[in-house]
């Protein structure tokens, strides 16, 4: 089935202008009317009611879709996302994918009959590992306002809130070398979704930058198939020279501290260790894990702000933006 985005490339016009003809608005030319009713009718053009019922009817409330709600930092993205629409007379509808694909699909499709404005979402594990990425096309064909935020797709044409992971990782390790540090590791459990990448990338090239290529990485993919501390303390026994660690994410980060400081290492006089993470997660070793903070706050009021703009200007000719949020590194012990 054709979608207004193919009719308006094949008429070389926007999107706008195509929604507007079929609709016979007196903003658009009658000639312009007229070839467009003809290529729909060639094509059997048909609206998808969803989307027509979602921008027709305006019910102030925000779909907000995430992989797990359980984790601490979507948590905190999505109370301050709650409080910020709460703010501006919005209501949320919150679903958990569960990083399943299909949950996703589903809950795009039961929302989109009508019942957001439009959506905030941050991508399923699954997803990403599949590069299925067709229920989100047809959102960005129909002009429905999305969102994505912290886990995004680069191949889909919306507005963006994440974090800056490259300089985070950079940052990370200048901290570790201004430390003195010199065998620098990179744990994850994160490894296969697009920012775990990206903050291994980082290391790898920041390795390479700091050590003029006289050192390797030292990478370790945390796996569930087996015990995550077993891995973890196989992996410093195994590089018994390693002085200084960046974890991906929020777990690795604390696990690999607590099992340094089991295997009888000084915590940081012998190891410094950073993690990707947040105050409440830093507080479950001691000493607490020095962390970047990816400011989960300040995102969750980045995308309500970002999705009210384009709720207010829905044209496809408004670019897309992505909007990075800083994170500050909070030396809380472990550095």
């Amino acid at each position: 089935m054709i979608t207004q985005k193919e009719l308006a490339k094949k008429l070389n016009i926007s999107i706008s202008t195509v929604s507007k003809a079929l609709n016979n608005s007196p903003e658009i030319g009658k000639e312009t009317i007229e070839r467009v009713h003809a290529l729909a009718k060639f094509y059997k053009y048909q609206p998808n009611q969803n989307a027509v019922n979602l921008k027709k009817r305006e019910t102030k409330t925000i779909g907000v879709i995430v992989p797990n709600i359980t984790n601490r930092f979507f948590a905190k993205v999505l109370f301050s996302i709650q409080e910020e629409a709460s703010n501006l007379g919005y209501n949320i509808i919150i679903c958990n994918s569960n990083e399943s694909l299909q949950k996703e699909k589903d809950s795009l499709k039961v929302l989109s009959n009508g019942s957001v404005d439009g959506f905030i979402v941050a991508v399923s594990e699954e997803t990403q590992l599949t590069k299925n990425y067709s229920h989100f096309e047809g959102l960005v064909n129909e002009e429905i306002p999305l969102i994505m935020f912290d886990r995004v797709l680069d191949k889909i044409n919306c507005d963006k809130v994440i974090i800056d992971d490259a300089d985070a990782s950079k940052k990370a390790m200048n901290a570790l070398i201004e430390k003195g540090r010199e065998q620098i590791a990179f744990v994850s459990t994160i490894f296969d979704l697009n920012v775990g990448k990206l903050r291994e990338h980082s290391y790898e090239e920041a390795i390479k930058f700091n050590f003029n290529n006289k050192k390797k990485p030292l990478i370790l993919h945390i796996t569930p198939e087996k015990d995550s501390q077993s891995q973890i303390r196989s992996f410093l026994e195994n590089n018994p020279k390693i002085d200084g660690v960046i974890s991906a994410d929020n777990i690795s980060g604390t696990q690999t501290l607590n099992v340094a400081i089991s295997m009888g290492y000084k915590i940081p006089e012998a190891i410094s260790i950073i993690g990707f993470a947040d105050d409440a997660i830093s507080k479950l070793s001691v000493p607490k894990l020095s962390i970047l903070d990816q400011n989960a706050t300040k995102m969750g009021e980045a995308t309500v702000h970002l999705l009210m703009k384009r709720l207010k200007n829905k044209a496809d000719e408004m670019p897309k933006s992505t909007q990075i949020i800083p994170t500050v590194l909070n030396n809380a012990g472990s550095l």
